[in-house]
């Protein structure tokens, strides 16, 4: 899922300092794709447009590779060392946010049609596995590493199966998604990914001891994140976020400030309920 803006001018500058160390290391790896599959990432990452024209628009915040250099940098070592898991976990995040508009039929991604809108669904789902398979040979010389992004791969293909199984739950009594559901969910959709980000850091970093820590981490700041995304796919503004405010609400998906006022007894919820 997209993150909330990093929010001050310090995160800003730490993000973009962390991107001029790993961009020019997923330009590379995206190059050795297959010309179209190549087209089609780099329309999604942002650095072209749909005709393969070179783009100067939103490429996205890059906060989950710059925890991977971040995470190094606390471990003591360049944030150089942590560039293969910086670039995978941006890859996994493309491919995951390529499959994620195709799933919910979301059409605009950053102020543009989403890869399957610009290409087709058949071509974007080949760029997104393309994307996957690219981000994992990226830690293949690192078993550690690698266990943390099978890991995180896994987590989030459960929680997005579990977000799509929610939409057929009622809204409230018997069969009623609950809170902690929604947490356990989100801990796998969004968490395991920053997770992963955070932990193999810190590995490529020579810190493997603080693995285990840095994965829990990341995985509680997803719950965040994932709570600023429910709460812009209902009140954001499309001209900001580059995505339709109501989507969410319109496919009944359970985001958590539905489920909070659900979760109370007064005549708003009541009512609120009834117009669900």
């Amino acid at each position: 899922m997209d993150l909330g803006d990093p929010g001050t001018p310090g995160s800003d500058a730490a993000i973009a300092r962390c991107r001029s160390l790993f961009e020019p290391a997923l330009r590379e790896a995206v190059s050795s794709l297959h010309p179209w599959s190549a087209r089609m990432a780099a329309f999604t990452l942002g650095w072209s447009d749909a005709d393969g024209r070179p783009y100067e628009g939103n490429s996205g915040k890059g906060v989950r590779p710059a925890i991977a250099l971040l995470c190094a940098e606390a471990a003591g070592a360049p944030a150089e060392s942590a560039v293969p898991a910086a670039v995978a976990v941006e890859l996994v995040h493309a491919f995951s946010l390529v499959h994620d508009d195709i799933i919910d039929l979301d059409e605009r991604r950053r102020h543009r049609p989403a890869l399957w809108k610009a290409y087709g669904t058949g071509p974007a789902l080949l760029a997104g596995d393309a994307l996957l398979a690219l981000a994992v040979a990226q830690l293949a010389g690192s078993g550690e590493a690698m266990n943390y992004l099978s890991r995180a791969l896994v987590e989030l293909v459960q929680g997005q199966t579990a977000d799509m199984a929610f939409e057929d739950r009622p809204w409230r009594g018997p069969g009623a998604v609950t809170a902690g559901e929604y947490t356990e969910m989100t801990l796998g959709k969004t968490g395991g990914l920053l997770g992963a980000a955070a932990a193999t850091g810190v590995i490529l970093g020579g810190r493997a001891d603080l693995a285990p820590r840095l994965w829990e981490m990341g995985r509680e700041l997803g719950v965040a994140f994932q709570l600023v995304d429910d709460i812009l796919g209902i009140w954001g503004d499309p001209g900001v976020t580059g995505k339709p405010a109501d989507s969410d609400l319109r496919r009944g998906k359970k985001t958590y400030p539905v489920l909070a006022a659900l979760a109370t007894d007064g005549a708003a919820a009541h009512d609120l309920a009834a117009l669900l």
